[in-house]
């Protein structure tokens, strides 16, 4: 038999590891992917996989990959299926096979513009994150941008997601042929009104008939996603290969829980991903925060503060009870207060489920992990929230031990020796070398205007918070401070 995962012994699986319920070859492709990483294969593939489960033959996904070779290496050989583990209290496997084909960009631009031009392709999805969207601080597309400058001067050889989107769009202009809907699925505010302000602005570059058309007939609906999704490591290579008989070469790993909400847009079309358990909804923003200020906020929360205690794993840090006890009453008294109200939605239950499911033991989440370009992700997790209860004349000394610790994290890699992995590693590492445990440390890091606005560089207030929380860091051991957070009260 071959020890490989392929379309030749997918027959060969039993129903209770990982089996195949439909016939691959008869799905045609009708979605294009760019940013074919792991999130997005334990989720937006895995409900479009739902489709065909159902089915479904209209919805078989081309990945693009914009640079890296890595996800098609791995996946060629065994025919672009995998195997996704469901980890939480039992544990199970499920072969996907969603995925037709795999393109790297670089190699054949022609290629991924003649596969955005298929009369079959109806949508096309992204996960490429922020920095993929190349946009300036106000928001608009960024000119300067190396890879923007490139695509403007070369529309038939792309290599930035804009520039594809863009040359597939128009290509289907010309040709007559419907447009297809653009869905975003980054971590990011707004993303889909993001995203449309960088294709449009790079279309009026252009051709500014064909702008006009973009912006009355192409649609980009915002979204939320949700589902932890750790890193693939080798207990998982070797969990899979136990598990379902075969050797996987990059398996997926998720919790149980996984939550896809997309805006509802009035005549737009989209693959019935709301029949598989997707949320389609006019008000997207309201879960959109409440994630971003719940699981998001703690998330990186646990990060920085397990960082210091010497943890490793989401797990590790929840279930301590110092730690525990810290997240509950930010929860309740620093960002609950500041969470919309969304039909449907209770806060405090969803609160309540966030915390179980970062006390699911068999999802291994390094807090290392999620502390990556939190420079990107704290204006949207941590700074919003705190700029929201300024505006009520509410201070937040929980967060602002949350960002305290964020900055003994960095500080701390930086006299290890340890390379920071954030867009703003190399301006970090000027300042972390530069601190010397006093408050001036905290004033070097709030002039960062990217993470720090200038209403709270000149708040008094938060200032103070946050050199009263980082003189408290720097004066307890790990095991003093776990025991004083336990005492510690929300503003």
């Amino acid at each position: 038999m071959n020890t490989e995962l392929s379309e030749n012994n997918i027959g060969l699986l039993s129903q209770n590891s990982g089996h195949l319920s439909y016939a691959r070859a008869a799905v045609e492709l009708g979605i294009v992917h760019f940013g074919p990483g792991a999130f997005h294969r334990g989720h937006q593939a895995v409900y479009t996989d739902d489709l065909l489960v159902n089915g479904s033959t209209e919805w078989g996904i081309c990945e693009v990959s914009i640079n890296s070779t890595t996800v098609r290496d791995k996946l060629l050989p065994q025919d672009n299926l995998y195997t996704l583990a469901i980890l939480d209290r039992e544990i199970s496997h499920r072969v996907i096979g969603a995925i037709k084909e795999v393109l790297v960009a670089p190699e054949d631009p022609a290629l991924v513009i003649q596969r955005l031009t298929l009369p079959t392709i109806k949508a096309v999805t992204l996960t490429v994150t922020e920095k993929g969207y190349c946009l300036t601080p106000e928001g608009g597309l960024d000119f300067a941008h190396q890879a923007i400058v490139h695509d403007l001067a070369n529309l038939d050889t792309p290599c930035s997601v804009i520039g594809f989107i863009f040359s597939g769009l128009r290509a289907r202009y010309q040709k007559g042929l419907a447009p297809f809907v653009v869905i975003s699925c980054d971590n990011v505010s707004d993303n889909g009104k993001r995203l449309r302000r960088a294709v449009l602005d790079f279309a009026q570059a252009i051709d500014a008939v064909f702008a006009q058309w973009l912006a009355k007939e192409v649609h980009f609906p915002c979204t939320m996603v949700d589902s932890i999704t750790p890193a693939t490591d080798e207990k998982l290579y070797q969990s899979v290969t136990q598990n379902i008989g075969f050797k996987d070469n990059w398996p997926i790993q998720r919790e149980s829980f996984t939550q896809w909400v997309i805006e509802d847009i009035d005549k737009v079309t989209l693959p019935p991903w709301a029949s598989v358990g997707a949320i389609v909804t006019k008000d997207v923003s309201g879960y959109e925060i409440t994630k971003l200020r719940v699981l998001n906020c703690l998330h990186s929360t646990l990060a920085f503060i397990g960082h210091f205690a010497g943890l490793v794993t989401v797990e590790q840090a929840i279930t301590n009870p110092g730690i525990k006890a810290f997240v509950e009453k930010m929860l309740l008294g620093e960002i609950m207060p500041t969470l919309p109200d969304v039909e449907g939605l209770d806060k405090v239950n969803y609160g309540r489920k966030i915390i179980q499911r970062f006390e699911n033991p068999a999802i291994r989440h390094l807090l290392a992990q999620i502390a990556w370009d939190s420079s990107q992700k704290i204006p949207y997790r941590i700074i919003a929230i705190v700029l929201d209860n300024v505006s009520k004349d509410k201070s937040s000394p929980m967060l602002c031990l949350s960002l305290a610790a964020w900055i003994k994290f960095v500080v701390a890699d930086v006299s290890a020796g340890q390379a920071l992995i954030d867009p703003l590693a190399e301006r970090l590492m000027i300042i972390a070398k530069a601190c010397d445990g006093s408050d001036t440390d905290i004033e070097r890091f709030i002039s960062l205007r990217q993470i720090f606005p200038k209403s709270l560089q000149e708040n008094k207030r938060f200032i103070d918070d946050i050199k009263t929380a980082y003189q408290l860091l720097n004066q307890h051991s790990p095991h003093e401070f776990l025991t004083f957070l336990t005492t510690m009260e929300a503003a």
